[in-house]
Formats: C-alpha cells, structure tokens, sequence
C-alpha cells in the first residue's frame, strides 16, 4: 500500500513538473509574441537554469536575443541548440542570419577536404545515433557470419563473408565517431565574444602587446587558461589571449 501511494504521489509531482515547465514556456513564448523580448529571454533563461536544457529552449532563447539586437547571446544560443541537436535546421539558418552581423570575417585556414568532410559526416549525429547505427551495422555482421557458417551454397557463404567484413568496418567506425562526437559535446572548447570590441593580447597581462581586435560574436577555440586569462585561437590560426570574462563557452 505504501509503495503504491509512493508511486501515486511521484507521478502526481511529475505531473506537476511538466506543467509548471508548459506553463512557464508559454509565458516565454507569449512575451516573444507581444514584441518583450527582453523579459521573454529572461524567462527562457529562468526555464534553462531551473528545468535543464534543450535545443528548442536555446533556439527561442537565441530568437529572443537576436530580437533584442544582441548579436553575441543570439550566436550562443543558436550554437548551443546546435550541439544538442546537429540537424536542428532552423538553428543552423538563424545562427547563419546572425552571423552575417558580425563585424570580423575570419578566414579559415584551408584544410584538408577529407578532413573536413568526416568532421561534417560525424557532426550530422549525435553520439547516441551513431552507436545505434554501430550496434545495428553489427548485428547484421553476425547475421552474415551465420551465413557465412551455416550457408548451403559457396556462393552465398563467400558473399556473406565480404559483406561481413564491410558490415563489421562500418559498425567499428560508426563507434569511433560515436566516441568523436560524444568528445566534442563533452569536451567542447569552442567559445563566442560576447564584448562588443575586445583587444586580443600577446601574453596574459593587460600590460600585453595589442595584437588585434575582436568584436562581439566571433567564435574562438579555447587553448589553455591562466588565471583570469584565456588563450585562443582563431579559425584563421591567429592566437592570443583575451580576458575570460570577455568570451563564454559554447
């Protein structure tokens, strides 16, 4: 009797739970609607940090900024969206909307194109997509091992063989870009400027060189930190170090 009133009472807070994050959603959503973007971006923040994260909070939390022209938040939240949820289409298109407000136009450093096709491939999944794929893949390599063992004719044992070998490649390598993209959600050190003009220092010291400057929402990679220092790289390969509390982590 206990464990069943134990149940009731955890499925009537659920209950609870789930309507109190709608509710609080929908009131997001009418302030975006009626034009208060400030206060509706207040509130997708509130839901965030008291309800956890999800692609569609961080892409109405980036319409909210962008609305309110603040270019730097906006690219946060498009990206962020994005790394939960890779082929989130909308994020991707107002992320590149955002994008075009951006003062500097870094150019990256050509690389290889292989490389940056099996970057692209292993973005397209998450991590949990690509160990379904892995462990489905490998199933079918055991379907054709039974074949291969128990085949009645040569023909279909020595096909079943090569497929076999294919089938069980693809799921090794649809598991290693599982751990790839499991990494780059994890251990992610990309950042985006969120100060309107920063001046980019050749050591960790305010007394440093000016090297160059960056403007708000310009994405870096994360090198090392040194105190309230941060060391970063641009796409183009240009390094040096910002203050931290000038860029925040994707």
């Amino acid at each position: 009797m206990k464990r069943i009133l134990l149940f009731i009472t955890l499925i009537l807070c659920l209950g609870q739970l789930a309507f109190a994050q709608t509710s609080a959603v929908k009131q997001a959503n009418d302030l975006y609607a009626k034009g208060d973007y400030t206060n509706a971006a207040k509130q997708y923040e509130k839901i965030i940090s008291t309800n956890g994260v999800a692609p569609e909070l961080y892409f109405n939390l980036g319409n909210a900024y962008y609305k309110s022209n603040e270019i730097g938040k906006s690219i946060l939240n498009y990206e962020r969206a994005l790394r939960l949820s890779p082929n989130f289409d909308d994020a991707r298109y107002n992320l590149e909307l955002a994008q075009l407000k951006v003062v500097d136009n870094i150019i990256p450093t050509p690389t290889f194109f292989l490389g940056r096709w099996i970057q692209n491939l292993i973005k397209l999944l998450t991590s949990n997509q690509w160990i379904f794929i892995s462990v489905t893949i490998f199933i079918l390599s055991l379907i054709t091992v039974f074949l291969f063992i128990f085949g009645p004719t040569r023909v279909i044992r020595k096909i079943s063989f090569y497929f076999g070998i294919v089938f069980l490649g693809i799921s090794l390598l649809a598991f290693i870009f599982a751990g790839v993209r499991k990494n780059q959600i994890s251990n992610h050190r990309n950042a985006i400027v969120m100060t309107g003009v920063i001046s980019v220092k050749s050591a960790p010291d305010k007394s440093g060189t000016d090297l160059f400057q960056l403007h708000e929402g310009t994405k870096v990679t994360i090198k090392s930190t040194l105190g309230s220092w941060t060391e970063i790289k641009l796409a183009n390969g240009s390094i040096g170090w910002v203050e931290q509390s000038n860029i925040e982590t994707i």
